[in-house]
């Protein structure tokens, strides 16, 4: 893709999964890469695989250092990085700080240190990992469910302030993927994500396209398109039935907990 060659990118959140796989294809387009991680041995790997450069550390302060990296200045930037802690009103207050910094305020402080850059050029592009937790919600993760929405309406005020000013703003909303997170969700993972779960590259392929039709929402699940307009269209109906879906979350993880004290 000819608007990607020899881009300067920044990917958080890389070392493995979806970030590694938007930067490996990016460096495949011909883009200059950061690659970013808290773990400094995985963003180096994926740095030292794609030709890329390794900025390891915390995702809400890399814009900085990343610019030196790539000679002065960002042209794309992926807030992928993010958290997904189980629980609701009961989760400790740092497990709920945590999700807000690392699946909002990232976004935000990234955001504050990009726009004067980009507003100057009159170019720039943002792009948001999501998940479809932001369009319609997440079985057993309140501050993963209410941090995603909020990580989508911060990326809808980016796109309806900045575009007209050369802004471009994409959210990646899949289901289930193939990854680490994924694999830390348990019963829930199991029953609601799993068996719909795509690789990460076809994440990558999905915000290829995207950025090729110029559209805001990545949908790599196309069936989420539908669900979020059942959602919006009859709220009580959509509710009733994610309830039944965490019913059976409930009945599976009990059936776990007494297969285990049984043995």
């Amino acid at each position: 893709m000819e608007i990607l060659s020899g881009a300067r990118v920044v990917v958080t959140g890389a070392g493995a999964g979806i970030g590694a796989a938007l930067a490996r294809r990016f460096a495949a387009e011909g883009a200059r890469v950061v690659v970013n991680d808290l773990d400094a041995e995985r963003a180096e790997a994926v740095a030292a695989e794609i030709g890329g450069t390794a900025v390891p550390g915390d995702a809400s302060g890399v814009v900085g250092s990343a610019r030196a990296a790539l000679g002065g200045g960002i042209d794309i930037f992926c807030a992928n990085a993010g958290v997904a802690p189980e629980g609701g009103p009961e989760a400790p207050e740092e497990v709920w700080d945590a999700a807000w910094d690392v699946n909002v305020k990232a976004h935000v402080r990234a955001a504050h240190e990009l726009l004067p850059e980009w507003l100057e050029r009159g170019s720039g592009r943002f792009i948001a990992t999501v998940s479809a937790a932001g369009l319609l919600t997440m079985v057993g993760s309140a501050p993963y469910s209410v941090t995603k929405h909020a990580a989508l309406s911060f990326a809808e005020w980016l796109s309806l302030t900045y575009r007209h000013r050369g802004i471009d703003v994409h959210a990646i909303c899949p289901q289930g993927v193939n990854t680490d997170m994924l694999r830390g969700t348990g019963t829930t993972g199991e029953l609601v994500l799993a068996p719909t779960a795509i690789e990460p590259e076809e994440v990558a392929d999905a915000l290829l396209d995207a950025i090729a039709g110029s559209r805001f929402l990545v949908l790599p699940h196309p069936e989420t398109a539908r669900y979020y307009a059942a959602r919006a269209a009859d709220p009580d109906r959509w509710l009733s039935g994610m309830n039944q879906i965490q019913q059976k979350v409930e009945h599976a993880a009990g059936q776990r907990l007494r297969q285990e004290a049984a043995h």
